[in-house]
């Protein structure tokens, strides 16, 4: 069975309603978790302590699906 990894990552954002951060340099990086329950209880746990700051967001990155290497990437998922 392949090994799922899952990135815990977040930072503040230029506008809410958007996914663009204000400064890539001040990113906070959770953790590399090995299952999705652990990456998405430690997202949770960062969410909440940032629930005041409306431009505070974290997310969950599926580090194993950059890593399978023989599954064709969408159209969104390819780096330009």
């Amino acid at each position: 069975m392949a090994q799922r990894l899952h990135l815990v990552f977040g930072g503040e954002l230029v506008d809410p309603g958007k996914n663009t951060f204000k400064n890539v340099d001040d990113l906070h990086i959770v953790g590399i978790f090995p299952d999705y329950a652990s990456a998405f209880d430690a997202w949770k746990a960062e969410a909440q302590r940032t629930v005041d700051n409306a431009h505070m967001r974290y997310f969950i990155a599926h580090i194993h699906r950059l890593r399978d290497e023989e599954t064709a990437a969408s159209s969104t998922e390819e780096l330009e």
